[in-house]
Parts: C-alpha cells; sequence; structure tokens
C-alpha cells in the first residue's frame, strides 16, 4: 500500500472514531461545543521518493494504482537566462517546439494524430527560469508513449515550416505589446524592480526574432536539453522498478554531450523611489506597489509570510482588502504579496485597480496599513488566523501522488532539497513558531518605505486630478515624486518619444 493510500485508510478510520466517540457520549445543545480528536498529518519525505539514475536524471516516483495513466513532466535546468545576445526568443522558440515540431519518425502534424488517437497530452516549453517536456497517457500506451518522449528530448525536428508559422505568431504577439495594460503593468513593474540590464528584461524583438534560425534551436538544444539537466517527476500506474529501468532506458546514449546550466544570474539594480506612470487610455488605473523582496531560503521566510497574509495576502481576512474593497468600495481586488523568490529576490508588491480620480486615494489607503504595521503590533486573532490559514491547508500541497512529486521536483530545482531536505517536515512548526513579535520585527525591517516604488498605468491627467473629496497628492507618497514612463515600441522594446 502507497504511502498516500496509509493516510487516506487514517484518515478515514479518524472519521469513524470520531462518528463513534460522538454517539458514545452526550450530543452537546451547542454544534460549537463538539470535539474531535485532533487531525494527525505527517508530510511525504522526499527520499523516499527520490532516485538518482546513472544518466544523472534525478527522478521522484510515486506509483499509484487507482488510475490507468501516467503522469510525467520532465524539468529542464536552463532557460531564456541562457538566450545569446541578439538570439532573445531562442529558448522559448526551442521549448515550444521540441513537441510541435516533428519528431524523426512522425513529422508534427502525424504526431499531434497520433497523440489524439492515444488521447496522449504531450507539451514542451522553455520559460525565463526553466524548461519542461510533460507527458500524459493510458498507461498501457507507455512502450510508445516514452518512444516519442525520448525522441522530443533528444531528436526533435523542428521542422522549417512550423519554426516559420510559430515566428509569424510570436510577431503578431510583439505588436500587441501595448494593447493591454495589464502587459504594460508587468513589464514596467520588473523593468523598476530589477533594472534594464537583468536578463529577465531581455525582451524578445523583431529583430532578435527574425535573427533565429533552425539551426540556432538545434545549437541551444544540444546545449542544454541533457539528463544531466533533468528533474523528473512521475506518478501513475506503473511498477516503480520497472518504471526506473525504462526511465534509464529513455536517458540512456544520449546522442549530443551538452553541458551542465549554469546558476539563474543574480546581478540586478532596483530602482529610484518615487511614483512613475505610464500614460495609457483605460477605464481604471493598474497601481504596482513595490519594495525590495527575498529569497525563499531567507531566514525570515516564514515570519514574512504570516506578516504580509496580515497586510495583505489573506484575502478577505487581510488589511488591505478590508480598507480598500470592503470599506471604502475602491477596488473589486486589492492584495500584497512578499513570495520569497526561487531564484532570485522577488519584490514585494501590493496592487489593485481603482479608477483613475481615486487611484491616489487607495494608493494612499494602502501605505497607511504598511506603514501601521511596522508601528503597531497585530493582534492575537490577526495571528491566528493568519498561521491557521497556512497550517489548516498545508495537507493541499500534496493532495495527490502526482503534486507529492511536483513538489519535491520543484525543490530540487531550486536547490531547496539540497539545502533543507526537512523543509516539509519543519513547516507547520515553522509556521506556528511565529509570534507578534516576529510579525512586527520582519515588518520594520523589510517594509521601509523610504525605498518604495509605485508605478501606475493609467489616465494620467485623471490620476493627478484626484479625488474632490479625498485630496491625495501623488507627488507626496513618496520620494522622488512623480515621473512619466514612456511606453516602448513594441517591436524593439526601445522608450517611445
Amino acid at each position: 500500500m502507497n504511502l498516500l493510500m496509509k493516510q487516506k485508510v487514517a484518515l478515514g478510520w479518524v472519521a469513524i472514531f470520531g462518528l463513534a466517540l460522538g454517539q458514545a457520549q452526550e450530543i452537546p445543545d451547542r454544534p460549537e461545543k463538539l470535539k474531535f480528536p485532533p487531525l494527525v498529518y505527517d508530510a511525504p519525505n522526499p527520499v523516499e521518493y527520490r532516485v538518482e539514475l546513472k544518466s544523472g536524471a534525478v527522478v521522484y516516483i510515486y506509483p499509484d494504482r487507482e488510475r490507468p495513466l501516467i503522469d510525467l513532466s520532465v524539468n529542464i535546468r536552463g532557460g531564456s537566462y541562457l538566450d545569446p545576445k541578439g538570439k532573445e526568443g531562442l529558448a522559448d522558440l526551442t521549448g515550444y517546439l521540441m513537441a510541435r515540431g516533428g519528431i524523426p519518425s512522425s513529422p508534427a502534424d502525424e504526431l499531434d494524430e497520433e497523440l489524439e488517437f492515444l488521447a496522449a497530452r504531450l507539451s514542451s516549453n522553455f520559460g525565463g527560469l526553466s524548461g519542461s517536456v510533460d507527458l500524459n497517457l493510458l498507461s498501457k500506451d507507455a512502450d510508445r508513449g516514452f518512444e516519442i518522449l525520448r525522441a522530443v528530448l533528444a531528436a526533435p525536428s523542428f521542422q522549417d515550416d512550423k519554426l516559420t508559422l510559430r515566428k509569424t505568431q510570436e510577431l503578431q504577439a510583439l505588436k500587441q505589446r501595448n494593447d493591454d495594460s495589464r502587459n504594460i503593468e508587468s513589464r514596467e513593474r520588473n523593468f523598476l524592480a530589477y533594472g534594464e540590464a537583468f536578463w529577465f528584461n531581455r525582451h524578445t524583438t523583431a529583430a532578435s526574432l527574425e535573427s533565429i534560425r533552425r539551426e540556432d534551436l538545434l545549437a541551444f538544444h544540444h546545449e542544454w536539453v541533457h539528463p544531466r539537466n533533468f528533474i523528473v517527476s512521475i506518478s501513475g500506474d506503473f511498477d516503480r522498478d520497472a518504471m526506473l529501468k525504462r526511465l534509464d532506458g529513455v536517458f540512456a546514449a544520449w546522442p549530443h554531450p551538452g553541458k551542465k546550466a549554469p546558476p539563474v544570474p543574480q546581478e540586478r539594480k532596483y530602482g529610484k523611489s518615487g511614483v512613475y506612470i505610464v500614460n495609457k487610455d483605460v477605464n481604471q488605473g493598474r497601481v504596482s506597489i513595490m519594495l525590495p523582496g527575498i529569497r525563499w531560503d531567507n531566514p525570515d521566510y516564514h515570519a514574512i509570510q504570516v506578516m504580509n497574509d496580515v497586510l495583505g495576502g489573506g484575502g478577505f481576512t487581510s488589511r488591505i482588502t478590508n480598507r480598500v474593497r470592503s470599506d471604502e468600495g475602491l477596488a473589486y481586488s486589492a492584495r500584497s504579496a512578499f513570495p520569497g523568490g526561487s531564484y532570485y529576490p522577488v519584490v514585494f508588491r501590493a496592487g489593485f485597480q481603482s479608477k483613475s480620480r481615486t487611484v491616489a486615494y487607495a494608493t494612499s489607503i494602502v501605505l497607511e496599513e504598511i506603514e501601521r504595521i511596522t508601528r503597531e503590533p497585530v493582534t492575537a486573532e490577526e495571528l491566528l488566523t493568519a498561521k491557521k490559514s497556512f497550517i489548516d491547508t498545508f495537507p493541499n500541497n500534496f493532495a495527490s501522488p502526482a503534486q507529492v512529486v511536483s513538489a519535491f521536483a520543484g525543490d530540487e530545482m531550486i536547490g531547496r532539497y539540497a539545502r533543507q531536505p526537512d523543509y516539509w517536515a519543519d513547516y507547520r512548526d515553522n509556521i506556528e513558531a511565529v509570534d507578534i513579535a516576529a510579525v512586527q520585527r520582519v515588518a520594520k525591517r523589510r517594509l521601509n518605505l523610504g525605498q518604495l516604488i509605485i508605478l501606475i498605468v493609467g489616465q494620467k491627467e485623471e490620476i493627478l486630478k484626484g479625488h474632490p473629496d479625498h485630496p491625495v497628492k501623488l507627488g507626496r507618497l513618496a520620494k522622488g515624486g512623480v515621473k512619466e514612463l514612456p511606453l516602448r515600441d513594441p517591436l524593439t522594446m526601445k522608450p517611445l518619444k
């Protein structure tokens, strides 16, 4: 019986025992007086699922006979930070076409038809930080499915016609970069938070897209797609030892030597404090409020998560949501996030959308709440609610075999398994240990409004007018005053005059 089944059986006995206990006791007169035995849940141990193959690939494996399916993901170290200068977009094209550009035994269209006949799903990508090839299929079709997987990973065809089509689609998408204020906000937020020279801000341009040829895709693929860069998560209907032997075969005798992917670059430059406006004729202004961030391995990580839950990450129980949405009705959604970056420090961000004339007022309310949590201790009730939101939902991280191996593969990718192998075993204790003093300490340390950056995308003239009933001056909300950021040329990413 696998671990997940044992946990389900244990929970079933807990429920039965609770019912029997309730029948043996006198029925209380109020539902809140009902008492149940505590639910005990132990996080799965990654060591029990982890295997290193002879090829250098790391596998997290979880047999599960409940459904006749196999779920597999080959995570690949490397991403667009490896794009050569002038070839921005190469990793993205390579990842997209690995599974969509044909294999030696089947042209792309024939492969799509075969996968449809097998009721299998195959996809591939190379994002900013990593790539992946994902396969979901019926276990009875494993022989053919893993043949296709091997070909997609080791010898994708990158058909010229599919490359041309994808480049045409990408060029059309580039032309639409300034159509959506959300895209503008996300793009300019990254420029302000990490600097123009940060690798993530090296965007695909019309020129870089045009310069990419099939030979470039082959070179990128041969250099980085190699078992030494693979971290595999697999669950489903199979025998563990037989599947490991099958994977050994898939990754054996690799046709090109490849290189080990270098670490994700850390060089970045946080912007100068101020209010930055991108003038865009839209119904509502989009606002991002930023402060310097952290990585997942920061010693204050757990305290920061609890603090942010109280401030704006806890939905309707959080202060920012209550003030901006519930009390003032200024935005449909107002939240904050302090995520802890996987590979580099990701900035703290609070954000919302509001009517142009109420943007300044809503921003001032968010800043009031940020300042208040640094000045006043949170209440015991707020602390308890925030901690319970993490602790009570903790088992959801491992609700299925696929989630178990996916979580552990993600930990392997970012180095958490190597540095904190007991991360999940200790998680709830670390959250439980956070007290009121710790919340205020990290708030004071991390929410320094002297480093505040406010980005607004919307109707500049109307936003600067403010609201007649709430006269808030944007220029006084952050040192450095108000600056206008020009839109960027969608094809070159250079600022427009």
